[in-house]
């Protein structure tokens, strides 16, 4: 699953079912503990909605009305169609839809991108989630390995800036606790109050979509004190002119006045860090979630480097840790066609819409639940409801967007199939290995996309080889701190961590840029032309910000079929006063793309000016069947292209 830790697992199983899945200890960071949501996965193996067999519809688009048919009527159905799409309207008429799924390396971007390469389909842009901040650290740092979780706990200082390690972090918690009890001062800047006062020192509220103007602020501050690491800079950091002209136009009392913060916060915040030795940044994905997102990035990346706050056990900035390693798709592969053209997919409403040329009659959807997870969700919703659209979903459950779907194809879980998983907060990569066999007829992604490809009659050698080769020359393709270890134990299903010498890395110390030159750079291209300007939101009649967080109960949409009671918006007692709102109320959330008709949640944890939806949720967690999403627009960052959906403006009203 889509979780950065890639946790070991003891499961126990008793004729050929799942009884207890716990923690298992050989994982250098997981340690034996386990979120509930992992610890509840049994539910989503017999859930009522579990795909089984495949499937033909037989009602209405949207309905979930399906008849079973064999595999053999699926390959042979799925293979006449897209034959017939590319004769008539091209390759590029077929695409294929997916994200993150369970995060294996052999379920996505494999014999998947093999086959649709194959065939000539659209490309698609992976921009949900994550894109600006890997784009802005590979331009800044060449993604350089990042701190390691277990040196948390050195360092004197340490900023959580847009990240909730509670609902989607779960790891990182006791190495924070850790630092507390060590006397490391604890900053959090978030719109939302994630933990208590004991927990932190210092929380800043600040309106989404002003990290940028907070870090820049900070910056000048640096620059006008003489705070700079000169000797640092000097040596190892270039392209500082745009940063510097932009900061130079952000005192605290300007950033202060636009992301709603103290500015005497602002500049407490700025000084405790440039004094605190080792400092660190976690930087996480919700400041990239809005039109200043990877422009804001880059400023908080930044900092580090600014004042030098490298070199340290404990110092620097974490982000993702995939960097530590790298999966040589080419070994196993092959040179493979040129992609064709590229759509972005958090404009999947768009492009199902009748404007695109040539249109999408095809679309496969994979390891992904677009209904749940795509801004301008009406859009989404009438473009798979088109009656001349060929749609294809191989997914575990029948989601929201299964529904849509023309040929259901049931998936394998994680427990019941082989992959190799890599962690991106931890330093450690897991072998899986089936623990009870498939239920029903599921079957394993890359087979599946193997079969497909011999049925098109293509006689690429990836397509014939079995799951137990294809993992055995996965494993061969790993490269870790790079050098090419030997890992066959992950085909055995076992936990391996990544080993660095001299122990976790230390930026600057043992690990350094992988940029061209080995310097920070500061300006890179994927910022355009205005690197850090700072945009200011459009005008607009809904006055209040929407921003849709990670929820503890879910991971992105996956076990979204497993809640029963309704969602919930959070909103500020001032702004519910205003509205004459109370807990428990039934309210409408709208703006011009739609509505939500949820309940009322009323608390200071959410600063006034901004109400939470958190993301993921399915259309049957609402009285009107629609959710977060419909509320976002789908226009994208000038960084990398990515999702906004923190840009979504609404009003609450009591039903």
């Amino acid at each position: 699953m889509d979780c950065p830790d890639a946790c070991a697992l003891e499961v126990v199983v008793q004729e050929g079912r799942v009884q207890k899945i716990g923690g298992g200890r050989n994982h250098p960071d997981t340690a034996g503990f386990i979120c509930s949501k992992v610890a509840g996965f049994r539910r989503r193996l017999e859930h009522e909605d579990r795909l089984l067999h495949p499937m033909r519809r037989v009602g209405k688009k949207g309905e979930g009305a399906f008849e079973r048919i064999s595999w053999g009527e699926a390959i042979a159905e799925i293979t006449e169609r897209c034959e017939a799409i590319r004769d008539e309207w091209g390759g590029e008429a077929i695409v294929p839809f997916h994200y993150g799924g369970s995060n294996g390396l052999l379920t996505d971007d494999l014999l998947d991108d093999l086959f649709f390469r194959r065939l000539g389909a659209s490309r698609m842009e992976k921009t949900i989630c994550a894109v600006p901040t890997t784009e802005v650290a590979k331009g800044m740092y060449g993604k350089m390995p990042t701190v390691a979780f277990q040196d948390f706990p050195q360092a004197r200082c340490i900023l959580i800036w847009g990240a909730n390690p509670k609902t989607s972090n779960i790891h990182l918690v006791p190495y924070l606790r850790e630092a507390k009890s060590r006397g490391s001062f604890i900053a959090v800047i978030d719109p939302r109050r994630n933990f208590s006062d004991a927990e932190v020192d210092l929380h800043l509220p600040v309106l989404p979509g002003t990290d940028l103007p907070v870090a820049l602020a900070m910056i000048d501050h640096f620059v006008r004190t003489g705070r700079l690491d000169e000797t640092f800079v000097e040596h190892n950091v270039v392209e500082l002119e745009p940063l510097f002209e932009q900061a130079q136009t952000w005192s605290f009392e300007r950033a202060a006045e636009v992301s709603g913060v103290p500015a005497n916060s602002i500049q407490q915040l700025a000084e405790i860090y440039a004094d605190s030795e080792p400092a660190l940044i976690r930087c996480g994905w919700g400041l990239e979630r809005n039109r200043n997102g990877g422009q804001a990035v880059a400023a908080v990346l930044a900092l580090p480097a600014l004042l030098g706050k490298f070199g340290l056990r404990g110092g620097g900035y974490t982000m993702s840790n995939s960097g530590a390693y790298s999966f040589d798709r080419r070994q196993l592969l092959g040179e493979t066609e040129e992609a064709t053209r590229s759509l972005n997919m958090t404009q999947l409403g768009r492009w199902l819409g009748p404007d695109l040329e040539p249109p999408v009659k095809g679309l496969f959807v994979y390891n992904a639940n677009p209904v749940a997870t795509v801004p301008d969700q009406n859009a989404v919703l009438r473009g798979l409801g088109r009656t001349d659209l060929f749609t294809v979903v191989f997914d575990q459950i029948l989601t929201d967007t299964a529904a849509f779907a023309d040929l259901l194809l049931p998936a394998v879980t994680f427990l019941e199939g082989n992959d190799l998983r890599t962690g991106y907060g931890s330093y450690a990569f897991g072998g899986v290995k089936p623990v009870i066999a498939a239920h029903g007829e599921a079957r394993g992604n890359a087979m599946v996309f193997a079969e497909l490809g011999r049925s098109m009659g293509w006689d690429d050698p990836p397509f014939q080889w079995t799951e137990e080769e294809l993992l055995l020359r996965a494993v061969e393709a790993i490269e870790v701190a790079g050098k090419r270890p030997r890992m066959l134990g992950l085909a055995e299903g076992r936990t391996l961590p990544v080993e660095f010498e001299g122990g976790p890395p230390v930026q600057f110390s043992t690990v350094f840029p992988r940029t061209p030159d080995g310097k920070v750079h500061m300006a890179p291209e994927v910022l355009g032309k205005t690197p850090y300007r700072y945009l200011e939101n459009p005008a607009s009649d809904f006055p209040l910000t929407l921003i849709t967080p990670a929820s503890s109960h879910r991971i992105n949409s996956t076990f979204g079929e497993l809640e029963t009671k309704p969602v919930s918006v959070k909103l500020h007692p001032e702004d519910a006063l205003q509205r004459d709102i109370e807990s428990g109320d039934q309210v409408r959330v709208h703006n011009d793309l739609g509505e939500v008709v949820c309940l009322a949640e009323v608390g200071s944890a959410v600063r006034p000016g901004v109400v939470v939806i958190p993301k993921g949720a399915w259309r049957k967690a609402s009285f009107n069947g629609f959710t977060a999403n419909a509320l976002c627009p789908d226009h994208v960052n000038e960084v990398a292209g990515a999702a906004c959906f923190n840009d979504a403006r609404v009003e609450v009203e009591k039903v």
